[in-house]
């Protein structure tokens, strides 16, 4: 088994859209890349600790290699757009992938300078995998929980109606 760690905007549609690909075992909902230790959701939506929304993934090489969980991530959320998804604006909301070792580093790395050379003005960070704080528990599957919460029907269905349209051979 791998991981991988992704922020790009709400972990919560991050989330959604991981738990439909076939090799994905597991994914978290948390907090990363930040200063403040132990933060809590309320804190992180401040914009003040530094942390982003992170989902940790946890997947199946055999079954999922990393560069197709790099293309589903690059196309569910806007990389363009710096400190922001959407209605979400913040340093929490920003585009990140945290690297675990070379390889991740190197393939990341890559499929950013693909995406710039098609002329995509990509701001997502890089970094190596920083201290990780799981979310809340209220927050980890959030949309199977909350189907009918709001902020989840107006965002969520389009990113799985995109997935299954543009990733279907990923999907479980």
């Amino acid at each position: 088994m791998q991981q991988a760690m992704f922020g790009g905007g709400c972990f919560w549609c991050i989330e959604s859209v991981l738990l439909e690909l076939k090799g994905v075992l597991h994914v978290e909902n948390g907090y990363a890349g930040g200063k403040t230790l132990n933060p809590t959701y309320e804190e992180v939506c401040t914009g003040t600790t530094e942390h982003a929304e992170v989902v940790l993934v946890e997947f199946d090489e055999t079954v999922i290699q990393y560069q197709d969980l790099l293309n589903v991530f690059f196309g569910m959320h806007d990389p363009t757009t710096l400190n922001r998804q959407g209605n979400d604006i913040g340093t929490q909301y920003r585009s990140v992938i945290f690297y675990y070792d070379e390889a991740q580093k190197q393939t990341a790395e890559h499929m950013i300078q693909e995406l710039k050379a098609e002329g995509l003005n990509v701001v997502t960070q890089l970094d190596p995998v920083p201290t990780y704080y799981k979310a809340e528990e209220y927050h980890q599957n959030f949309f199977a929980k909350n189907p009918t919460q709001g902020y989840c029907n107006f965002a969520i269905p389009p990113k799985l109606n995109k997935l299954r349209q543009k990733f279907q051979s990923l999907l479980k």
